[in-house]
């Protein structure tokens, strides 16, 4: 039994090549853009943008973003190469079991479970945010009490009320996981309509904004460096570079998602060339619009409001007190952030499924991950199994402590897939590719260089939660998986 042991090419296409027998290819190019911008465009934005300015980079948060845009456009061009070659479910995992064995095949699936499951966890919980937002600013209504609403391991500010569980963040997570289940097609449309949505709503935002913008809040537009302690004691590099390099970690959380895009290959018309416009337009199309945004709401509220009365809701929270007479804009984004946050959730939730779903096929997972429903034939065990695990994390963990681990975990796993390329082409120079990485093997390591400076800035409280979740990682795969993998087990009945 090996632990590098690689998953023959000839499988994968053969798989990719099934049809009638797994999941239905209904998606096209433009469904897989949306499916990448519903994604992106989330709780990234409209929480951690406020987040990043805050606890790391004030108004240079756009050099944040920039960074982190350079890093995903790097990795994105090597999984655009990857998911037109090798056109199947699983994203990264699928792509380093072929390259770099089934361990790291592992770990990779296990960072994903990071990625996806927490990440939807993460903006669960923004979605719970703007939810009282809407109760109070939209619907005049009194908001869910603080305790139903924030996990345990919270308190007011005041000191007064602690929380005991997430009730709306776990509810959404709820309705999301069974309109999967009901069929990814249905969740595409959705989630299109949801897009067209919230990217007019930023735009409105940008243009209607930029007339409140104060000189004043961009002086100086890179802070001297200094240390940052927040309202429950962490401390944060603030300013100069490592202030910059924290910002594009925090900020880096709001590009999750055009990965996700590679998750679907399976359930693509025509992978080979819908899976590189899905991936890189919706990663072009996003980058813009976050940088202008970044550069609006810093310039609108000082950084000492996005550490107090802003922390929370911080854009509807800004509109109220530094746009005076847009309070019906407040209402608008709050009604669209919901809608964009829910279409996050939805597209995380997709990934994290159809992760397990490759992972089960293999015989890392238990066999019940890959079944699939007699009449959707979607994966809906998995999807059943992610709910309770996601609903956990939602309704009981801190956004910030998931939000800054789902980033780490991601560009772990972006390292992973610029270094697959790299092999991939020593290894297997024949394979037909649709799109190839351009420079190989000059943007796949600068790709490694820009996400690995970026893990560094998050700190080393976010590389102990990345230690021990692949410590735990590694007992369930030397306690089960090895044991039932197919390919270190070929007379396993399947």
């Amino acid at each position: 039994m090996s632990l590098f042991i690689k998953k023959p090419m000839h499988l994968l296409l053969e798989e990719a090549g099934e049809s009638g027998k797994g999941l239905k290819r209904t998606l096209s190019a433009g469904a897989l853009v949306a499916l990448g911008i519903g994604a992106i465009i989330g709780a990234g934005l409209f929480v951690r943008t406020a987040a990043a300015a805050a606890q790391n980079a004030g108004p240079s948060v756009t050099i944040g973003f920039i960074i982190a845009a350079i890093g995903c456009a790097l990795a994105g061009l090597c999984y655009a190469e990857l998911s037109s070659s090798i056109p199947i479910s699983g994203s990264a995992y699928t792509y380093t079991y072929a390259t770099m064995g089934e361990l790291m095949a592992w770990v990779i699936g296990w960072d994903l479970v990071l990625e996806y499951a927490v990440g939807a966890a993460t903006v669960g919980i923004a979605w719970s945010e703007y939810l009282n937002k809407l109760l109070v600013e939209v619907l005049h209504v009194s908001p869910i009490p603080y305790e139903w609403c924030h996990s345990p391991f919270q308190t007011h500010a005041e000191g007064t009320v602690s929380g005991i569980m997430n009730v709306p963040a776990l509810f959404i997570v709820v309705l999301l996981s069974l309109l999967l289940i009901k069929g990814t097609s249905e969740s595409a449309f959705v989630n299109g309509i949801i897009v067209i949505t919230k990217v007019a709503i930023v735009i409105l935002i940008i243009i209607l904004g930029w007339g409140f913008i104060n000189a004043q809040n961009h002086v100086p537009y890179i802070p001297e460096a200094t240390t940052y302690v927040d309202h429950a004691g962490v401390s944060h590099s603030y300013g100069g570079i490592m202030g910059i390099l924290g910002a594009a970690g925090t900020v880096f959380f709001a590009f999750i998602g055009f990965d996700a895009v590679s998750t679907a290959a399976q359930e693509t018309k025509n992978p080979k060339t819908a899976m590189p416009i899905g991936i890189l337009g919706s990663l072009a199309v996003c980058t813009v619009l976050y940088i202008l945004f970044a550069h609006v709401l810093t310039g609108m509220a000082p950084v000492d409001f996005f550490r107090t009365k802003g922390g929370e809701a911080s854009v509807v929270a800004a509109i109220i007190d530094y746009m005076p007479g847009y309070g019906w804009l407040a209402k608008l984004v709050t009604v669209a952030i919901l809608a964009g946050f829910s279409s996050v959730i939805l597209v995380m939730l997709l990934g994290q499924s159809r992760v397990f779903y490759s992972m089960s096929k293999d015989g890392l997972l238990p066999k019940m991950f890959s079944e699939l429903h007699p009449k959707y034939q979607t994966p809906y065990k998995a999807n059943l199994f992610i709910l309770v695990l996601v609903g956990l994390f939602a309704g009981f963990i801190p956004g910030d402590i998931v939000g800054d681990m789902t980033s780490i975990g991601t560009l772990f796993a972006f390292m992973l897939v610029c270094i697959a390329v790299i092999i991939l082409r020593k290894t297997d120079p024949d394979l037909p590719r649709q799109f190839k990485t351009p420079w190989v093997p000059f943007v796949p390591i600068l790709g490694v260089l820009v996400c690995g400076a970026m893990i560094f800035g998050l700190g080393w409280t976010n590389w102990l939660r990345l230690f021990g979740w692949l410590a735990l990682g590694f007992i369930i795969y030397f306690g089960y998986s090895k044991r039932n993998s197919y390919l270190n087990n070929p007379n396993r009945p399947r």
